[in-house]
């Protein structure tokens, strides 16, 4: 393990000597138990400079890779301008994970699948040529099929960043709109960042001024840590109707998803009528259940009806 004090030289450690960025560790540590990684790593936390929140003149804020979950929910230029980040911050997993998880790790975490997960099976993410899960035990997969591997895209936070139109800055290279961090018919990465890349930090574009935003989660009990279900919203209004509205989905298909077919129901639709039922009944449309994930239509409609009406609820 290497513990740089810059960033410059933390890219060059990592394209020199190969292995993994690690900051909080609270996925490599799970990847390495279950023997999916052995290093080696290079160690951020000594990068002082890739942590914290700035806001700038523009309205825009740029949050530092290894910032803490509980720094962005807590955060009050975040809670102000960007309060369903901070909300999906806040619901995330337990308290003492998300005062060590970091905003970059969660972007760039691998899945939950207890197939990947257990090294006696192979699939696509482990290097071999099939799903395990399709066939076997996916009652938490996804709901959206995009593509071979059936595994939900594990980051809440991406969610969220989808929804704010958020881009990832990188130490080599050019900025990532996080909409282009993830191919969900890819069956063999959870992102699409090379290996030795390294997020410095997320840049969230200025609000639109007025909106309002809301997160809802739906977890089982056994399983809080992770949603069966999250959404996020953002609604923007003029002249008593939405004129804007952006619906993000988690815990649904391989990779966090617009609902754009929801999106354009709700625009032009009175704020005061509540969400209208085409832009509901339109998630069922988006949805290609497995055969034991048909329970995430109605739950993906149910979560989306609440985000919905808790944005549209606020003055």
């Amino acid at each position: 393990m290497t513990a740089p004090t810059t960033v410059n030289a933390a890219a060059q450690a990592l394209h020199s000597h190969g292995g993994q960025p690690r900051a909080g560790g609270t996925d490599v540590v799970s990847l390495a138990r279950a023997r999916r990684t052995n290093g080696p790593y290079v160690d951020l936390h000594r990068l002082a400079e890739l942590r914290g929140v700035t806001l700038r003149a523009d309205g825009s804020a740029l949050v530092g890779a290894t910032t803490t979950i509980a720094e962005v929910a807590a955060d009050p230029t975040l809670r102000a301008s960007y309060p369903a980040l901070a909300a999906t911050a806040g619901a995330l997993a337990t308290p003492q994970v998300r005062a060590v998880a970091t905003i970059a790790g969660n972007l760039l975490q691998r899945n939950r699948c207890v197939y990947y997960r257990n090294p006696a099976f192979s699939c696509f993410q482990s290097g071999g040529d099939t799903c395990p899960a399709r066939e076997g035990d996916h009652q938490h997969a996804a709901v959206i099929d995009q593509g071979p591997c059936v595994a939900p895209h594990p980051s809440s936070m991406a969610v969220a960043l989808l929804a704010y139109g958020a881009t990832v800055h990188l130490a080599d290279g050019d900025p990532v709109p996080v909409a282009d961090l993830y191919d969900g018919a890819d069956p063999t990465r959870d992102h699409q960042l090379d290996p030795g890349q390294l997020s410095t930090g997320i840049e969230l574009p200025a609000p639109t001024p007025g909106e309002t935003a809301a997160h809802h989660r739906a977890t089982g009990r056994s399983r809080a840590e992770w949603p069966l279900v999250e959404v996020v919203v953002r609604i923007a209004r003029s002249g008593g109707v939405i004129s804007e509205a952006v619906v993000a989905a988690g815990a649904v298909a391989r990779s966090p998803v617009r609902l754009t077919e929801v999106e354009r129901e709700l625009v032009g639709s009175p704020v005061t009528a509540g969400p209208p039922a085409a832009a509901l009944d339109s998630v069922a449309g988006l949805c290609s259940p497995l055969p034991e994930t048909g329970y995430k239509v109605e739950l993906l409609r149910a979560t989306v009806t609440e985000a919905l009406e808790r944005a549209i609820d606020q003055p």
